[in-house]
């Protein structure tokens, strides 16, 4: 319900039956000042309760059926299979679109390279099918000029990003990013038009290659997420009945959302874990199974396309067949504190970095990822690290050095200072082109960026420590290394690195340590990774501010209530209550006609209304959704519009009146004005439900949703923060965009100059 100054604005008094205004009004009427909370509109609540009460009605309804059919056993068998079938059909779209999407990134990302002789449409990997690194006959660079295969590189990036930026910003705008923030959201009890339907399922899916063979530092694991909830919710909508039950689109979503994560890192587990962990606020025993099934069935799906045609699930698959040692536990806290300090840095630098772009950019974004994409391609294209595909410089990061594997990274001694600050350069470049990057106008995601980044610093601490191994092997510090097998493997620091990294930035424990312990197949390195994840979660919890997803929700202004939140209110209800409501009353001398009830309906973008006594005596009778309301104005679309409505169930039946008693629920949640705003989130957190009204001796004074309880949090933090950061955070941004205009001055200028022979030629008047 809105504030009053909002009610003042949207409806006249005299339109409705009655309108309370309680004496107590909210120290918050500036709240959507707030940048936290500046999204709130683009988000409806969805009622749990109401849902679980439709549900129950549903099944009543369908067993009263079965049972005058005599028990029909089939019925029964029948809706069960139904719903594992549209799961299973959800698992499915998602594995081929995971497969393709593997397929088609594969070739993009090498055709900014070069070609394949015997089928343009190959990439390198299935061009040189079978040969040795570097002696492959059928792919060739596009030209025999490398000053003239770089410009190509880089125009093919631009072609690319581009494109994915274009057909985002016309076609679907909410394919852009992650999804994730906002599918926590959605699943957490709010709706928001359109971010999972059919176009943008679509876009995303045919963005996402493009963004990631762009060379962009974007990766594909958060918008697998998205467009797999996209599957879910799209596909469930099909079906009548999953499109009118909110729980089990619920269901669907976390299943899918589960489904989005295992295909992107071939991770069944770690997908049912992710959506545990990080999506779903409310998970049940039933969802648990149900995100397995949809898991697996992906995963089946995408083992059977063999996108990579080595039987393996992701390209940077990789398995160990050593022991580590105890001596590489010190090693393995300096993994996970680069973890912690990479997930602090990054997510502070790219939360700055998005209110420059929100506040300047926005008009700008297809330029805005054209720079980028040149600022990237220009520089990677020297680093092998930086020019390959993330998930290929994964593989060869990740490798175990043996007769099967024959790598320049493998004989550093030829290079060994230069490989070293190879590696030490594009971890550097990785976070800053991940801070820059990240949240621009196409699919991006941050998990495999993430994981490179700690990948190509985890390789190069392996190589310290080797050639500290090989320097000295008679140190007691390696008197655990047996001198015929290999001691120190460099290829593990970089799996743990990039489990580091992958913490860092989410913030999540035991999903990552599943997920990497699925992608190395070796239980062994179980308790490393552990040790890696313990660290790194300590930092974060110690100096930083939650995973980069909870944060952009407080960024964005995205509405969500974290079950695992411990909210702290020390006040009443009435604190954060919306003080204005319009209410229906059921006394016939107060009664609307139907003219007067569609005008405010009109008026008005509330979503119920609550029915009292009278005008006089505001005592609560019951409440009645919109959607009720309009239910049976769909029925009576011809009648005279001064006929009267009847909200009084004693008085239900009468012919004279358009009825909406039956409609009305009679015992609607309530809480008295006294009640701590604390023992209200809660309920609103276990029991889910869109509204409370609030009384004081049993008369209506206010209504409280889900929405305001947030308002109200973050309206008093403002009051608390010390404005002077964000302010010298403006300052900044003021500085640093006068400096782009100065430098995008400056090339005008010169541009002129050259092309014209005049440099004020081409200078805004």
């Amino acid at each position: 319900m809105p504030s009053t100054s909002e009610f003042d604005t949207s409806i006249d008094d005299t339109l409705v039956s009655s309108t309370l205004r309680s004496t107590k009004t909210g120290s918050w009427i500036n709240r959507h000042e707030i940048r936290e909370v500046q999204r709130y509109n683009d988000f409806r609540s969805i009622d749990w309760v109401e849902d679980e009460l439709d549900e129950q009605k549903q099944r009543l309804l369908k067993l009263k059926h079965i049972t005058n059919k005599g028990n029909n056993f089939k019925d029964k068998i029948l809706s069960q299979v139904s719903n594992w079938l549209v799961l299973a059909s959800m698992g499915v779209v998602i594995g081929l679109i995971a497969g393709s999407l593997n397929i088609i990134t594969s070739f993009l990302s090498s055709a900014r390279i070069g070609h394949c002789k015997r089928g343009f449409y190959l990439s390198e990997a299935f061009c040189c099918w079978g040969e040795n690194d570097g002696d492959c006959e059928n792919w060739t660079k596009w030209t025999p000029i490398s000053g003239l295969n770089y410009i190509i590189y880089v125009l093919i990036s631009l072609l690319m990003s581009y494109t994915a930026a274009n057909i985002v910003k016309f076609y679907a705008p909410f394919a852009a990013g992650s999804g994730i923030s906002e599918i926590k959201c959605i699943v957490s009890g709010f709706v928001m038009d359109g971010f999972l339907g059919w176009w943008t399922l679509a876009i995303k899916s045919l963005g996402l290659p493009l963004a990631i063979g762009s060379g962009l530092s974007v990766g594909k694991e958060g918008p697998s997420v998205h467009y797999a909830v996209c599957v879910g919710n799209s596909i469930g909508r099909l079906v009548p009945k999953y499109r009118k039950s909110a729980s089990k689109g619920r269901e669907f979503l976390t299943a899918t959302a589960a489904a989005g994560v295992a295909v992107a890192f071939g991770s069944p587990m770690g997908g049912v874990l992710f959506s545990i962990e990080e999506i779903s606020s409310v998970f049940q025993l039933s969802t648990l199974w149900k995100s397995y099934f949809c898991s697996l069935i992906a995963v089946t799906t995408l083992a059977a396309m063999n996108p990579f045609r080595t039987g393996q699930l992701v390209l940077f698959e990789v398995t160990y067949d050593t022991n580590w040692h105890y001596f590489e536990v010190p090693i393995y806290v300096i993994l996970g504190v680069f973890g912690g300090v990479y997930g602090i840095v990054v997510s502070k630098l790219n939360t700055k970095v998005v209110s420059f772009r929100k506040r300047y950019l926005g008009p700008w974004a297809i330029r805005e990822v054209c720079i980028l994409t040149l600022l990237t391609a220009s520089f990677s294209y020297f680093n092998e690290f930086l020019r390959l595909d993330m998930t290929e410089s994964m593989q060869i990061l990740f490798h175990e050095c043996d007769a099967t594997f024959q790598n320049p990274i493998c004989h550093p001694e030829n290079g060994k200072t230069k490989l070293l600050f190879s590696l030490l350069f594009a971890t550097v470049a990785r976070m800053g082109l991940t801070i820059i990057t990240y949240g621009c106008k196409v699919p991006a995601g941050i998990f495999v960026p993430s994981m490179a980044a700690g990948a190509t610093f985890g390789r190069a601490l392996g190589i310290i420590v080797d050639y500290a191994y090989k320097k000295n092997p008679k140190l007691s510090i390696f008197s655990a290394c047996d001198s015929g097998d290999k001691c120190i493997i460099p290829g593990t620091y970089a799996f743990l690195g990039a489990a580091a990294g992958l913490c860092g930035i989410t913030d999540l424990t035991v999903t990552v340590v599943i997920i990497m312990f699925e992608l190395t197949g070796a239980i062994r390195y179980i308790l490393p990774t552990m040790i890696v994840v313990a660290i790194t979660k300590s930092i974060n919890d110690m100096w930083g501010k939650g995973g980069i997803a909870d944060q952009m929700i407080k960024f964005n202004g995205l509405p969500f209530m974290d079950s695992k939140e411990e909210f702290h209110f020390h006040t009443s209800v009435t604190s954060a209550m919306s003080s204005v409501v319009v209410a229906f009353s059921a006394d016939a001398n107060d009664a609307l006609t139907l003219g007067q009830l569609k005008q405010t309906l009109g008026k008005t973008k509330y979503r119920g209304f609550p029915i009292i006594l009278s005008g006089n005596n505001p005592k609560i009778e019951g409440y009645i959704s919109r959607y009720k309301i309009e239910y049976v104005l769909g029925k009576n679309e011809s009648v005279n519009p001064h006929t009267l409505c009847n909200f009084n169930s004693r008085e239900r039946g009468s012919t004279e009146k358009i009825d909406f008693s039956s409609m009305i629920n009679q015992s609607p949640l309530s809480v008295d004005c006294e009640t701590s705003l604390k023992f209200v989130s809660d309920i609103f957190v276990k029991l889910g439900p869109r509204y409370l009204l609030v009384e004081q001796s049993g008369s209506l004074i206010g209504v409280i949703t889900r929405k305001d309880i947030l308002l109200y949090e973050y309206s008093i933090h403002q009051k608390e923060v010390d404005s002077g950061p964000q302010e010298r955070q403006e300052e900044l941004e003021v500085k640093v965009w006068n400096s782009m205009k100065s430098i995008a001055l400056f090339i005008r200028k010169f541009q002129s100059q050259i092309l014209h022979r005049d440099s004020y030629r081409s200078t805004p008047t």
